[in-house]
């Protein structure tokens, strides 16, 4: 695969951003403009390829999550809506308790926070305290725990969770276990049916290098039933393309999930987009990425005055740094000036290569952080 045919973005920058928003493949932005194209000069005649789109992707989605079947896959706007979809779906009593990290990003905290209304016991887990954040949240388990929700890697650090250990610990107390895999699907080994994950979720708009609007949404099938909904709509239906059945029922697939008409633009987006990770080979990314963030690594921590972050040992697409005496927001700010697109997450910078990312790229950002320590501490 030529990677510079594949990618357009302007050499100029110095694009470290992928756990926030990735820029698309060139291959992404055709199928976009094919698909416009397509429908100002024939509206929905084509209709029927794009619902054979549509099966494609979810295919894609089961493939690159190793799930048990397209079935189990739903397509939602994001992982918002897929975590509330968990979280007021299920039947909660008065009395049970959810776990999850204080440090969650805001979609993976404050839906549980919300069900205090039901009388729900919210349990956050401060994982910073102590070394090993999966003890921390184990301990928080009991057998009055309906769910434990963790992100399967931490936006703000990257830290990557050790998903085997935490489902175990759901097993042992009868709980449900859900995962947040925004930050992994894409760029690190993701398998729900390994990791025991009764849920899972995340959009596309990141290391799946698709557009925002679109998300994944697995939900394991015997747990299918136990998710009340709370929305209903045509698509919702089983056989929903007989429009006078009047005596429906939901879909016995996780499209039962989706309320009403599918994003087709961003369908077609995504499944482009997934099929350059498949091409290029989804253990080949992981390997390539982790090759960019060990050299981003190597050249921060031989900076003066630069902290890195993030743990090595448990390591992600993420790199997270700060500097002794510069503030973290005026670092951002100085970055983003020079062209070095990156975040201001959690004490410090984030940046956030990907399998693509060129090493010459990755030199601009160090020799761009570099001229800037420099000038600022003068």
């Amino acid at each position: 695969m030529n990677l510079n045919r594949e990618f357009a973005l302007d050499e100029s920058l110095a694009y470290l951003n992928h756990a926030a928003v990735a820029p698309w493949p060139v291959r992404t932005q055709m199928a976009v403009e094919q698909f416009a194209q397509q429908n100002s000069h024939w509206g929905a005649k084509h209709y029927p390829e794009w619902l054979a789109k549509e099966a494609e992707l979810r295919q894609q989605i089961a493939g690159l999550i190793h799930a048990p079947s397209a079935d189990d896959i739903a397509l939602m706007k994001n992982t918002s809506e897929a975590l509330s979809t968990v979280a007021f779906g299920l039947p909660w009593q008065r009395g049970d308790n959810v776990v999850f990290a204080q440090q969650e990003f805001p979609s993976n905290r404050i839906v549980w926070e919300a069900l205090v209304r039901f009388g729900v016991e919210i349990r956050r887990v401060d994982i910073e305290r102590g070394d090993n954040p999966e003890a921390a949240l184990i301990e928080a388990v009991d057998d009055k725990t309906r769910l434990l929700s963790t992100s399967s890697v931490h936006y703000a650090d990257g830290l990557a969770m050790d998903l085997n250990a935490l489902s175990r610990a759901c097993k042992a107390h009868g709980a449900l276990f859900c995962v947040d895999a925004i930050q992994s699907i894409g760029a690190l080994p993701f398998d729900v049916q390994a990791c025991g994950a009764d849920f899972a979720m995340a959009d596309g708009h990141k290391w799946m290098l698709g557009p925002e609007g679109l998300a994944l949404f697995y939900c394991r099938a015997e747990l299918r039933d136990q998710l009340t909904l709370h929305q209903y709509g045509w698509h919702t239906v089983d056989n929903s393309s007989d429009y006078l059945n009047l005596e429906w029922t939901e879909a016995p697939s996780a499209k039962r999930f989706e309320c009403g008409s599918p994003n087709m633009l961003a369908i077609h987006a995504l499944s482009a987009s997934l099929s350059v990770l498949q091409e290029y080979g989804l253990d080949a990314v992981y390997e390539r990425l982790k090759e960019n963030v060990s050299y981003l690594r190597q050249h921060l921590e031989h900076m003066h005055g630069v902290a890195v972050n993030s743990r090595a040992q448990r390591a992600s697409g993420i790199i997270n740094f700060s500097h002794q005496r510069i503030p973290a927001t005026l670092l951002y700010r100085e970055l983003m000036d020079a062209g070095v697109v990156c975040a201001h997450r959690g004490q410090g910078v984030r940046f956030s290569p990907h399998f693509y990312t060129s090493t010459a790229a990755l030199d601009r950002a160090l020799e761009r952080l570099d001229d800037i320590l420099i000038r600022l501490a003068v």
